[in-house]
């Protein structure tokens, strides 16, 4: 399958991607990061994988999400008749449920199913066995029920069935994990739980303060977004997956099962800015106990509870996903230095508290020591929002996002009378401002670089008048905005950075595609410029690249003309909706 030939369920504590065929290719239980039980996504059906569909395995004709839902739909259309299949994950009670449902439409069509369960990512073959009808896999701390009143047989490590199903019926199959050392679970009753969670996410959209001319677009990426938190701590991962490919064949392979401070805030923003308060004050929570100790220890990223350690591994066992190997699990980056986080988890708090969540002593005491670092380390070259893993650089995003968090903090005194030393951020503020201003621009392009020094072009120069750096009409800013489009735009889509044998900033091989959030924030800049004819063009061009259900990857390749990397992805669903606000 695809990237984009995925769609995604989950109940807000981990999630699985269902491909067209009708295969569960991808579910780690019982959180994100936990390792999975089925993996064929980075390896093949040994791997585990659940395909259900008719007999034949042909792609589904249609596919859609029930209206403002997670609840997924797919239909065949075959000689005997249509078939659907209603999947989705109930939000959590205790343990984590797949839900299948096979009705018959019309007709009588044959079904088969075959469920290959691998735990430690596709590595542990468990043993299965049937108790009182129903079929149990045990594999060292996992356990996992398939409940079902068509009867499955077992042969080869996998077991099968064919069925056929007539207009008007509806078989459930219910996949449940639990802790091996546990004993069943009660079993859940499949309609009950489709009409609770229809009514959940119904209810959820319903508080959406989104009235615009693309709001199916927004909607659909505000649900994507909630599905990626984890709803016991707040914790937000940035995709549900991990090693999917920057690069077909490629080794730009990377976990983002995890909680990215920068992303976190990101996606907060969007959902504040569409009316959900509640997530923010989660997040925060959350925030506050995963820097708790020294603030100056401050992670780029966490686990979804708040795990420091993220010990980068590779999966050699797995042939990654098109041969793009390695396939990781960790993160290697979580040791880091990105001064841009420090900026963007100040204006996050400060947005949350300006959009009406409430005073928190606690919180302000932590931000006053985040930026006592940020005043001992704002001059220091550091590896970026992009986390290159080559040389660390003056990067010039790295200084504005330090400067956000300066700005923040005055406004955050300004505005809700808190104590500081205002006097001393102000100045500071000017000062980072005006070396940014001399180091990081270049007079004689009539545009900021990546770098002091460097010549190159980053498309996160894009954001500075998003966050106030610079007015958009600012000289400088307008031809930083024509550089971009210049140099960076191929096939009419923006690149983070030039990728080139002679420009070491990554320090990797490769290509890769263009990086979807990139091409948002152009237009979210040629809005607030007043260019709405070609920022709308644009826009408009970008959801033609998402899938059949709505969802996006981390990056477009235009040479193959694909979605690639971790999928979905939320620094991509962010910019869309951020996009689209500016349009309306």
């Amino acid at each position: 399958m695809r990237i984009e030939d995925y769609a995604l369920i989950g109940d807000m504590q981990s999630a699985a991607l269902v491909a067209r065929d009708g295969s569960i290719d991808w579910l780690c239980l019982p959180r994100f990061d936990s390792p999975s039980c089925f993996a064929a996504l980075l390896g093949g059906e040994r791997n585990g994988h659940w395909w259900l569909g008719p007999t034949g395995r042909r792609h589904a004709d249609r596919r859609r999400y029930r209206p403002d839902t997670l609840i997924l739909e797919s239909e065949w259309d075959t000689p005997t008749g249509t078939v659907r299949v209603v999947d989705f994950m109930p939000p959590r009670d205790r343990n984590p449920d797949v839900v299948r449902i096979v009705e018959g439409v019309s007709g009588t069509v044959e079904i088969s199913t075959v469920l290959r369960v691998r735990f430690d990512y596709g590595r542990i073959v468990p043993w299965v066995r049937r108790s009182n009808g129903h079929l149990q896999a045990i594999g060292g701390p996992d356990s996992a029920w398939l409940h079902s009143p068509v009867p499955l047989k077992g042969g080869d490590y996998a077991h099968r069935a064919t069925f056929t199903v007539k207009e008007g019926d509806r078989l459930p199959f219910i996949f449940t994990w639990h802790p091996s050392h546990e004993p069943m679970p009660p079993q859940i009753d499949h309609d009950d739980q489709l009409d609770e969670t229809e009514a959940f996410w119904a209810d959820w959209v319903s508080k959406c303060s989104y009235d615009g001319p693309y709001r199916d677009a927004v909607v659909r990426s505000l649900i994507t977004l909630k599905a990626l938190t984890y709803a016991p701590t707040g914790g937000i991962v940035a995709a549900p997956t991990t090693s999917l490919p920057e690069d077909l064949g490629g080794v730009r392979n990377w976990d983002y099962r995890f909680c990215w401070l920068r992303d976190a805030t990101m996606t907060l923003d969007a959902l504040i800015s569409n009316g959900y308060l509640e997530e923010a004050a989660d997040w925060r929570s959350w925030l506050l106990r995963a820097i708790a100790g020294r603030p100056q220890d401050l992670q780029i990223m966490y686990g979804v509870a708040g795990e420091r350690r993220l010990t980068e591994m590779r999966l050699d066992w797995l042939d990654g996903y098109e041969d793009s190997r390695p396939v990781r699990i960790g993160n290697e980056a979580v040791k880091q230095l990105q001064l841009d986080v420090y900026g963007e988890v100040m204006n996050c708090l400060f947005v949350s508290r300006s959009r009406g969540l409430s005073a928190d002593d606690r919180a302000w005491t932590i931000q006053r020591e985040l930026l006592d670092y940020v005043e001992d380390h704002w001059d220091e070259p550091d590896e970026g929002l992009w986390e290159v893993r080559g040389p660390r650089r003056h990067f010039v995003h790295s200084k504005v996002m330090c400067w956000v968090a300066l700005d923040r903090a005055v406004k955050y005194v300004e505005r809700f009378g808190r104590t500081g030393p205002v006097a001393k951020w102000r100045t500071l503020r000017d000062v980072i401002h005006a070396e940014i201003c001399d180091k990081g621009y270049d007079p004689s392009r009539n545009t900021f670089t990546q770098s002091y020094g460097s010549s190159e072009l980053d498309a996160a120069l894009l954001m500075m008048p998003v966050v106030g750096f610079l007015p958009v009409d600012d000289p400088r800013m307008v031809g930083t905005v024509a550089a971009v489009e210049k140099e960076l735009m191929s096939d009419g889509f923006v690149l983070r950075y030039p990728i080139a044998e002679d420009n070491d900033v990554d320090g990797l091989p490769g290509g890769e595609g263009a990086f979807l959030a990139c091409s948002f924030w152009l237009v979210e800049v040629m809005a607030m410029q007043g260019r709405k004819e070609e920022a709308k063009d644009l826009f408009e061009r970008l959801l033609e690249l998402r899938n059949d259900v709505g969802l996006l990857a981390e990056e477009y390749d235009p040479r193959y003309g694909r979605l690639v990397g971790n999928f979905p992805q939320a620094f991509s669903h962010v910019p869309l909706i951020h996009a689209a606000r500016a349009l309306s």
